[in-house]
């Protein structure tokens, strides 16, 4: 198979960024692939965060052509001709945001025109703590594909309700395995980080904090367990970092929250997980979660909210535990049952499972399935490296 795949990559950073590089890493060892990046995302007014770079030393990079610039239209419309020419199998788009809606448009009309197949990964149909506005913008992008695939059941039953007479196929986000490891103890990880001791629970709550993240819910939560559980919250905060301070001597939590309030390189990942006996997904809204995808990675238990497609990577009372979202009470009964009843070890072990399960090749074969079904007459076996065309810049 031929692909053009857009989408983000280094130097840019966050869980698209890492997925788009990993998706055609992965790709790239079975088909030939020509990848279009970006060369400029965002205005910074747009941006919360300290800077949209990725700081890391470890950085995750593929080859490609820097081809877009989100501001410049232009370039849009120079890399629907690049992709036109080059006549790939299939068109693979991304959808995670409203943002890239007008360069979608302007790619997939293009690739529609053409009669080249489009296939559309959906991070998320529409923004957490969006207006439901978004879906219809979705709605509007979407059209411009022949098959989607999806991370959660909910997001696929709507799309076969919009688009009834597509190709719609239940996905996943893949493990994110890429990082090297240290193969730190709980000890070593918990010094780096300067927490408790081993013999102290620890509740990790990762990734950048976000009102739809459900934070609060996990503090009023953390107030009913009795005992010496610990929390650490480590992302950059994209909301007043002094609410959650504030809360926490409410609720009488003073000593038992740690806060780094930072964007986390690549290579300091590690120790967190090393060192949690739990990862907390409170989320009140949602698809899907990268970070779980790292505690899975880990082999790190999961207790998460039962929204969008985290119940379906959450097993409950496998790698994991189910509750309500927005409901203190239920994630704090969550918590005690993890503590109480030793559910860590078993959990651990069955994270092999999920492993496999929501792994890389899994979902290459999700998307290889449905290409051969959008191009059926592409060669199937076309080696990496053959005279396709296709630029390995």
């Amino acid at each position: 198979m031929r692909y053009c795949v857009v989408g983000p990559t280094y130097p840019f950073r966050g869980g698209i960024a890492h997925f788009t590089t990993l998706l055609v890493n992965r790709l790239r060892q079975r088909h030939a692939v020509r990848f279009f990046s970006y060369w400029r995302q965002y205005p910074g007014w747009l941006f919360p965060g300290n800077t949209e770079r990725d700081p890391s030393d470890q950085i995750l990079e593929e080859p490609c052509e820097r081809t877009l610039d989100a501001l410049n239209p232009l370039s849009w419309w120079r890399t629907a001709r690049l992709i036109l020419a080059e006549r790939p199998d299939v068109v693979l788009l991304q959808w995670w945001t409203p943002y890239w809606l007008p360069l979608l448009l302007v790619i997939g009309l293009a690739a529609r025109r053409a009669r080249l197949p489009v296939l559309f990964y959906c991070h998320q149909l529409w923004e957490p703590d969006s207006p439901r506005l978004e879906w219809q913008l979705a709605r509007l992008g979407l059209w411009l594909g022949d098959a989607y695939i999806v991370n959660s059941t909910a997001e696929r039953r709507m799309l076969e309700r919009a688009f009834p007479s597509r190709r719609i196929a239940l996905g996943h986000l893949p493990v994110y395995d890429a990082f090297a490891s240290k193969a730190l103890s709980v000890a070593a990880a918990r010094q780096v980080l300067g927490l408790p001791p081993p013999e102290v629970p620890v509740l990790l709550a990762f990734g950048f904090v976000r009102r739809y993240k459900g934070l609060r819910y996990l503090l009023q939560a953390l107030a009913q367990v009795s005992g010496p559980a610990h929390l650490l919250i480590a992302g950059e905060f994209w909301e007043d970092e002094q609410e959650y301070h504030r809360l926490a001597a409410e609720l009488g939590l003073t000593g038992r929250v740690t806060i780094h309030n930072r964007y986390v390189r690549n290579e300091e990942i590690e120790p967190y997980f090393a060192g949690a006996n739990v990862l907390v997904l409170p989320y009140l809204s949602g698809s899907q979660s990268a970070v779980g995808m790292l505690a899975i990675h880990h082999a790190l238990p999961i207790i998460a909210t039962a929204v969008g497609g985290l119940a379906e990577t959450v097993r409950d009372g496998e790698n994991g535990l189910i509750v309500p979202p927005a409901d203190a009470g239920a994630l704090a009964g969550a918590i005690r049952r993890f503590l109480d009843e030793g559910l860590e070890a078993p959990m651990r072990a069955a994270a092999a499972q999920a492993r496999q399960r929501l792994s890389w090749p899994a979902l290459v074969a999700i998307i290889e399935e449905i290409s051969h079904e959008l191009a059926p007459a592409a060669g199937a076996d076309t080696p990496v490296g053959a005279d396709t065309g296709l630029q390995r810049s």
